[in-house]
């Protein structure tokens, strides 16, 4: 069925491409702060174990709402493992570091996203995708205050 959104078929691809590359750092970035809400341990236990849960709580909200505006453009969302590991660029980590480590890694996860977002945004300026710019913008608000808070407690 043809699509008549006033985008062309070959922006919303691109745009479509950016958005699945920020839904994969999205969830690569939920699997990892939930990993860490799981296994957290130290004398901030209880403060990282909520923060942890709230963070994970946003990012599975923000997945589902990139997820929908990929399949609005008229393209397929990716949802796998492997689709995900080719698109992501936050760093996949091994094993249970320290809690301090952890704020760390998160800080620089919310920062790749950040960045993964805001490399979209000249592109939907383009042509217009309002839509797309108003998610985009969300998303950037959301992921540069949970890294000023990460940043916050490492200092």
């Amino acid at each position: 069925m043809d699509i008549h959104l006033g985008i062309p078929e070959a922006k919303r691809q691109a745009i479509a491409e950016g958005l699945s590359r920020l839904l994969a750092d999205t969830y690569t970035l939920y699997l990892q702060t939930h990993n860490f809400h799981w296994n957290v341990t130290g004398p901030m236990f209880n403060s990282l174990h909520l923060m942890f849960e709230n963070q994970y709580t946003e990012l599975a909200l923000g997945v589902d709402l990139i997820a929908e505006r990929i399949r609005a453009l008229g393209m397929p969302a990716p949802g796998t493992y492997s689709s995900f590991s080719k698109l992501s660029t936050v760093a996949e980590i091994e094993g249970v570091p320290p809690a301090k480590e952890m704020i760390g890694i998160l800080l620089k996860g919310q920062e790749t996203v950040v960045r993964t977002a805001r490399q979209l945004l000249p592109l939907v300026s383009e042509v217009g995708d309002e839509s797309s710019a108003d998610l985009l913008t969300q998303r950037l608000q959301v992921h540069e205050k949970t890294a000023w808070m990460l940043r916050s407690l490492l200092e």
